[in-house]
Formats: C-alpha cells, structure tokens, sequence
C-alpha cells in the first residue's frame, strides 16, 4: 500500500541546495513564508537555537543527524562544523504550503540521528558523493537526491510514528495500517460517493470502530476529513484556474451550488471572494547571516 505517492504527487515538495561545506560561527536561517529545510550533519556536532520558540530553544545535536524543518520556523546554529564538508542542507519549497497536509502533519522540528535511520545511508552517500565531485548536471541531481533523502526520512517517520510520540494527525492515521487503507483510498478518488459505511469497509472494520479510531487518530470524524482534503484539492485547483462547475462533478458534489456552499460553510467566504483574498505573495530568498 502507497500511503505517499497520490499525497506527494497532488502537493509536492521540492528541494534545492542551499549550503554544503564548512559552517562558521553563528549561522542564522530565517522564517519565511512556505519555505522548510532539511539539514544533514554526517560528521561532527553543533549546538541549535530557536529564537522565536516553536521548538526546543536549545539543542546540542551530538552525533551525525538530519534535521528537518517542514514549516517556517526561525533557527539558528551554533558551533557547528568548521572545516571540511560534512554538513549541507537544502530549502524545501512546499506546493500550497499553508495547506500541504504533510507539512501540516508534521512537527515543527525533527532531529533523527544516522545511525537510526536506516534504509538513509545509500542516499546520503551518493548525495554527498555527487557535492563533492562536481560535474555537469550537479545541481539538479543534489536537488532531486535531497528529495529522495526526504522521502526516505518520510516513510521512516511513518513506520515509527506510534513510537515517536506525534501528535495526532495525518501521519498517525497513515502508519495505522487499517485507517491508512481508507485514507489512501480517500486520497486516490475524493470524488466517490463515500458514506461512512463505504470508509468502514475500505478499512475493514465494523462502523463504531472505524469513526472511534479515525477520530482518535487523526482528530476529526471521517466526513470532516474528507470535507478537508476535498476543499484542500478545490483550492489548489481554483488558483490554477479550473471552473467551478467541473471541480463540483470531479469531487462528488450535486452542482456548484452545493461546493459554494460547504466552501463557504468551512472557509467563512464565499469562493468569489477567496479567490480575490488569495494574494498570496511569491516566497522571497531565505536569509541567513
């Protein structure tokens, strides 16, 4: 069961190389709208901050780790390796990042040593054999690699999600195998005639147990959630451009009628009126100092 590719492939993550070498003194990454990062320590240790809270304020990160910050959060490191290559990171742009179900899953911070993630260390190998030879085509492939890294450290969270302690959410749903089985399916056709009774069955449990564990796991009954991730794909595909009527067949409504009005019942506007609110701002370059 792909609990990823149909999540990855409507709101993608793209990567692109930021650093890789030696960092010096105190290195300060912004927040900035839509913007993540994934930081990988192959050798050495450094202390890091978060001045805005959101995470830990202090962390002495002591062995080979990676370092993912799926959402805008402020940081900076300390200490960290002087001399040689062992330490790169790329910025992480999020499609529809306010709204990415996975971003918005995740913890602010994670910090996964090396030596645990296994499955990891073919990527990063290549990842930074690719870094330090450069050749032609270098910077598109560290960009794709850094998101095989990602994706890599995506399905590790997912087989150990009940034992890392995450908050309730689309993670915890996904690494349970009965809710994951109905979650992928409501992921893969928004559009079906779903009752609660049809989501049951997709799970392959009776109805009272189904919605207990949905809810349990994920937060929110299943209607609800369906009504999200619906809406989710109704925005996306607004801002692109497509009409109304043919998102209201495609995603299982009546009639535009009946989209306009749980669009309006759930984001308290009317869709005419999102869409000439969605100003949203082209994402600016990191900083850092």
């Amino acid at each position: 069961m792909d609990r990823l590719s149909t999540l990855l492939e409507r709101f993608p993550v793209r990567a692109r190389l930021f650093h890789h070498g030696p960092l010096c003194g105190l290195t300060h990454f912004a927040a900035q709208p839509g913007r993540g990062f994934l930081h990988v320590l192959r050798r050495g240790e450094m202390e890091l901050s978060h001045p805005g809270g959101g995470a830990p304020q202090r962390l002495r990160v002591a062995e080979p780790s990676l370092l993912l910050y799926p959402r805008p959060l402020e940081h900076d490191f300390h200490n960290a390796p002087a001399e040689g290559s062992d330490f790169s990171c790329a910025q992480l742009e999020f499609a529809d990042a306010e709204r990415h179900p996975l971003a918005s899953a995740l913890p602010p911070f994670i910090c996964v040593p090396l030596r645990e993630a296994e499955g990891l260390s073919p990527a990063l190998e290549l990842l930074f054999a690719e870094l330090e030879r450069p050749r032609c085509g270098q910077r598109l492939l560290v960009d794709r690699l850094f998101e095989v890294v990602l994706l890599q450290l995506l399905r590790w969270l997912l087989e150990r999600a009940p034992q890392l302690g995450l908050p309730e959410g689309l993670l915890l749903g996904l690494a349970d195998p009965a809710l994951a089985r109905c979650l992928v399916a409501l992921h893969e056709a928004p559009g079906r005639a779903w009752t609660l009774e049809a989501m049951a069955a997709e799970a392959g449990l009776s109805r009272s147990a189904f919605a207990l564990r949905f809810r349990q796991q994920l937060g929110c009954p299943p209607a609800e959630y369906l009504t999200r991730w619906r809406l989710l794909l109704v925005q996306q595909r607004l801002r692109a451009g497509a009409p109304l009527k043919s998102l209201a067949a495609e995603l299982g409504y009546a009639n535009p009628s009946a989209l306009s009005r749980v669009f309006k019942a759930q984001l308290g506007c009317s869709v005419r009126d999102w869409l000439a609110l969605d100003l949203t701002a082209s994402p600016t370059a990191p900083e850092r100092s």
